[in-house]
């Protein structure tokens, strides 16, 4: 048995929402993970992402907003989680930002899974190419809100979520341990990368990219920017990397899901 994670940024409602909708949830269904961690969902009064995705399923489900939709106003942009198992609280944070119209934010949840409570968190950080500044402090403010609710000798805590930074970025060196930022450091396992290590693949796991005519637009390179990021293993390798792989990247019935590509995790649960 093992604990399986997706991350996924469904693009708000942008291009055919009721078309990607449908591809969505036949994606999802397929890859039937545990734990999911959603970036730029939608939320108000005449909509709620979150629920037309999986409201009829078994997951337990959380949002937390990050602003309002610069499209429409009465609109929540955020964050969600669903769960196969309770989510017993939930801790949102505001990020750090620039100057400018962005705001970020994560959204952390304690989740009762069979071993033990499990922190698990997702977010989305500036997507400006310039703002690694921002996003160095970002990531920091989100790593130790993480580690400040994670739980010593099990599981360990499980972090997703659109970065918007390519692997050798100091943002992502960062979370890897790699880089020091305000005289901190911390250490989450890449587990693209752990599992890339593992089997010798080559593979670069793209999951910006022009094969997905959504992308076609924007006339920027291929890069990996969306993650799944572990703590260390806790006893017996609770929670180590056994493989991971980029994930609708393809299109259903002839409708690509997103405009991003996912990532699926299986954790060791030994």
């Amino acid at each position: 048995m093992s604990l399986r994670v997706l991350t996924l940024n469904i693009w708000n409602r942008d291009g055919d929402w009721p078309a990607r909708r449908s591809a969505l949830r036949h994606a999802i269904a397929a890859l039937d993970p545990d734990l999911i961690g959603f970036q730029e969902l939608l939320r108000g009064e005449s909509l709620d992402q979150l629920q037309e995705l999986l409201g009829d399923s078994a997951y337990h489900l959380a949002f937390a907003p990050a602003s309002a939709f610069w499209m429409e106003p009465s609109l929540e942009f955020g964050n969600g989680v669903a769960s196969r198992w309770p989510i017993t609280d939930q801790h949102p944070l505001t990020l750090p930002h620039g100057d400018d119209f962005e705001r970020r934010s994560v959204l952390a949840v304690r989740v009762a899974s069979p071993w033990g409570p499990v922190c698990f968190a997702t977010t989305h950080l500036n997507y400006q190419l310039q703002h690694g500044h921002v996003r160095v402090k970002q990531v920091a403010a989100l790593a130790e809100h993480v580690n400040a609710l994670g739980t010593p000798l099990g599981m360990p805590p499980i972090v997703t979520g659109d970065f918007n930074a390519e692997p050798d970025s100091d943002e992502i060196r960062y979370m890897g341990g790699l880089h020091a930022h305000a005289g901190s450091s911390v250490h989450f396992r890449d587990a693209f990368r752990v599992a890339r290590q593992a089997d010798g693949s080559t593979d670069a796991g793209a999951t910006w990219s022009h094969r997905n005519p959504h992308t076609e637009n924007w006339y920027e390179p291929d890069r990996r920017i969306d993650y799944i990021f572990v703590g260390s293993p806790g006893p017996g390798g609770l929670g180590h990397v056994k493989s991971c792989r980029v994930v609708c990247d393809s299109p259903v019935d002839g409708v690509w899901p997103t405009d991003h590509f996912g990532v699926l995790a299986e954790l060791a649960t030994p």
